[in-house]
């Protein structure tokens, strides 16, 4: 599956732009503040229904529109097309169409495109906090199975009201209102339920995940490090896991005993200490952890292994992805230039954004647009 067409209205910069695409190396070239990246964060937010530079979607419409519209045109290798068109709505829900249909709810597109994203923001993979990689793992999960999207908002509904009746139940002690207290741990019980079925099912898809990552992220890494270090990746959970522990049922009883043991540190705090939510994974270089240890050049690596891996994976599951590499070539060293740009080079697609043609590394000579002052031109 490759894109064929991208039109945007009122998204980030542009009040209204085509763009014809086709398989191979697409370079979108310009300087920085001219709207590059927005070309592609429109194409991976169509994969992803998110943004790789913002947390929500009001950055997203253009100052003054109301709403924004992101049409990506995709073929198949079946030369079957499709059209997905995604309605953008700041405060209100967002729509979509497939094939100019209406589909019930905007997840309904996840899955219909895949991508695969570089950006300087990775380096967070391996430097930041445990959001980042957690996030790594959700979004990975959801393009490979698209029904992970659902588990995920049941769990974060099911936390938000949790740490709700946690907050009401601890201001009801401080007050001595026993009843009133005793009346939030009653409700909490219930969704102390809920949270373990939900979590359960994230935590086991994510030990999954992690399992089919870890060769694949050992060899990226060996790839782009030239056989400079050995990378690994343990997932550090909230709760005691036993080795081999994947069984939902199993997951789930664990979570819920931890629970009822932390209640009282849960009761003091005001909020959820049990769950996926509280979860990390650890990157490893050899027997030393990569955040705090490793180079900038090492935590370079490490974050383009675990996107090389990403792709690895969604191309073995079926359908290779779109490539997307947004300004990363400019952060790297000539080494990792070039053995990055010759490991990204037989994709199927390819989407490039740099700030000068320089660059782009020859082994990924192909289409060039020039960007700058809202329009987008083929040099």
């Amino acid at each position: 599956m490759f894109v064929t067409a991208l039109g945007l209205l009122d998204f980030r910069s542009y009040q209204q732009v085509e763009v014809q695409l086709a398989p191979g190396v697409t370079a979108f070239v310009g300087p920085n503040g001219q709207g590059k990246t927005n070309l592609v964060e429109a194409i991976h937010y169509t994969a992803t229904l998110g943004s790789h530079r913002v947390a929500n979607d009001a950055p997203l419409v253009r100052a003054g529109a109301a709403r924004a519209i992101v049409r990506t045109e995709l073929r198949s290798d079946q030369e079957r097309d499709l059209i997905i068109e995604l309605e953008i709505n700041p405060g209100r829900a967002n729509r979509a169409r497939v094939n100019r249909s209406p589909v019930p709810r905007p997840r309904e597109v996840l899955g219909l495109l895949r991508t695969v994203l570089f950006a300087p923001e990775d380096l967070a993979l391996v430097k930041g906090d445990p959001s980042e990689r957690r996030r790594f793992l959700d979004e990975l999960l959801t393009l490979r199975t698209p029904r992970m999207a659902g588990v995920r908002q049941d769990y974060d509904r099911v936390l938000k009201q949790r740490n709700s009746l946690l907050r009401s139940a601890q201001q009801a002690r401080r007050q001595n209102r026993s009843s009133a207290a005793d009346a939030q741990l009653r409700t909490l019980e219930v969704w102390d339920s809920n949270l373990a079925r939900t979590g359960s099912e994230l935590l086991a898809t994510r030990l999954e995940l992690l399992e089919s990552l870890r060769p694949l992220v050992s060899s990226a890494y060996d790839a782009v490090a030239r056989g400079k270090g050995d990378a690994r990746l343990e997932y550090k959970s909230s709760v005691p896991l036993e080795p081999g522990l994947t069984s939902r049922e199993q997951l789930a009883a664990v979570l819920l005993n931890e629970v009822h043991e932390r209640r009282q540190d849960e009761l003091d705090r005001g909020v959820s200490l049990v769950g996926p939510h509280r979860d990390d994974v650890v990157l490893g270089l050899g027997d030393l952890p990569a955040k705090g240890y490793a180079s900038h050049g090492e935590s370079w690596s490490f974050a383009l292994a675990l996107r090389l891996a990403s792709y690895e994976l969604l191309k073995a599951d079926g359908g290779e992805p779109v490539l997307i590499l947004d300004d990363v070539f400019a952060e790297l060293d000539t080494s990792r230039r070039d053995r990055l740009a010759e490991l990204v080079a037989p994709a199927e697609q390819v989407l490039v954004t740099a700030a000068v043609g320089a660059d782009v590394p020859p082994e990924l000579s192909g289409v060039r647009y020039d960007v700058g002052d809202g329009t987008v031109l083929r040099a």
